[in-house]
């Protein structure tokens, strides 16, 4: 499928046969980090040799939001690597959350919210449409078919190509997709979290969704990089996260060190492997890996299906 197809634009309401997926095992930039909310140290240079650097590795794919960043930074970053071209590159944005003046971030998915943070999102990147356009989060104080009619006026007024949903069940991605034909989702899997794969990811998939995954890094657990006794710095948000605590983080340092082993028997790095293991899974169409530095997306660029005996080898390994 070509994903600058015009048809797409017009894609036709649910109950028709279901699209293929566009995506096939592809890794995405995600550019959270890079936006320095949760991240610390982030610098602009930092920011733009890691987009540069994922470019010149064939990543064409780039996940950013109108809430990445409490000045839109994430948008403000890539528009300088993508010089407006929506033909070489795929954008995937969302919207649905945003910042209030005293810093706290809302999710905030009315029509015209969706709108006016749609409108603003394209003219920090320089482009005219989005290829993809993903409601961020389901706001309960707003139903999921006006947020959904939103995003389907925005594909009509041709800001969009498809559109998509993100952190939502099975039965949400329904009431989304009878409204404006939902084309991709995002949702959490790793090798330490796998439970969203006979959830969301096998009943979108089914559809013909593409699924994008994030947290395969598991925010640097998985990555091999993060000691046992790693003390992270203040204003670090991963520390709030339960994997982080207690057993549970015992429990993935002795996943890491495994892999650390089948890495060296490999030729790969532990992120490599952690990435690769997540485009294994049935459903998954791309992988979304956070970096704030050139280092940390060159080891996993590459990243795709593992050979059976490998993975079976990290399975075993989780369900020891």
């Amino acid at each position: 499928m070509n994903e600058n197809d015009p048809s797409l634009a017009d894609s036709p309401a649910s109950g028709s046969t279901p699209s293929a997926p566009l995506f096939r095992g592809e890794v995405v930039l995600g550019l959270w980090p890079i936006a320095g909310v949760t991240t610390v140290g982030v610098t602009d240079r930092d920011a733009d040799e890691t987009i540069a650097t994922a470019i010149e590795l064939g990543v064409t794919t780039f996940d950013t939001a109108y809430s990445y960043g409490l000045s839109g930074e994430s948008d403000r970053y890539l528009a300088r690597a993508i010089h407006g071209d929506t033909d070489r590159f795929h954008i995937v944005s969302k919207v649905g959350q945003r910042y209030l003046d005293d810093g706290k971030r809302v999710v905030d998915s009315r029509p015209e919210t969706l709108c006016a943070d749609a409108e603003e999102s394209l003219r920090r990147l320089g482009i005219e449409r989005f290829n993809t356009l993903m409601l961020h989060s389901i706001d309960e104080s707003v139903p999921i078919e006006r947020s959904a009619e939103a995003l389907l006026k925005l594909r009509e007024r041709g800001l969009a190509e498809r559109i998509g949903l993100c952190n939502a069940s099975e039965a949400e991605r329904a009431r989304f997709d009878a409204v404006c034909d939902c084309r991709a989702i995002q949702c959490p899997l790793n090798l330490l979290e796998q439970g969203t794969l006979g959830t969301v990811i096998a009943d979108s998939a089914s559809q013909g969704c593409d699924v994008l995954v994030y947290w395969t890094l598991m925010k640097g657990l998985l990555a091999g990089k993060i000691s046992p006794d790693h003390v992270f710095p203040p204003g670090d948000s991963r520390p709030g996260y339960a994997v982080f605590q207690g057993e549970r983080r015992a429990a993935a340092h002795r996943v890491v060190d495994g892999l650390k082993e089948i890495a060296s028997e490999t030729g790969r790095t532990v992120a490599n492997l952690s990435v690769s293991w997540t485009l294994s899974q049935a459903g998954v169409t791309g992988a979304l890996v956070g970096a704030r530095r050139p280092e940390q997306i060159r080891e996993v660029a590459g990243a795709g299906p593992l050979e059976a005996e490998t993975l079976t080898r990290i399975n075993a390994l989780v369900a020891s």
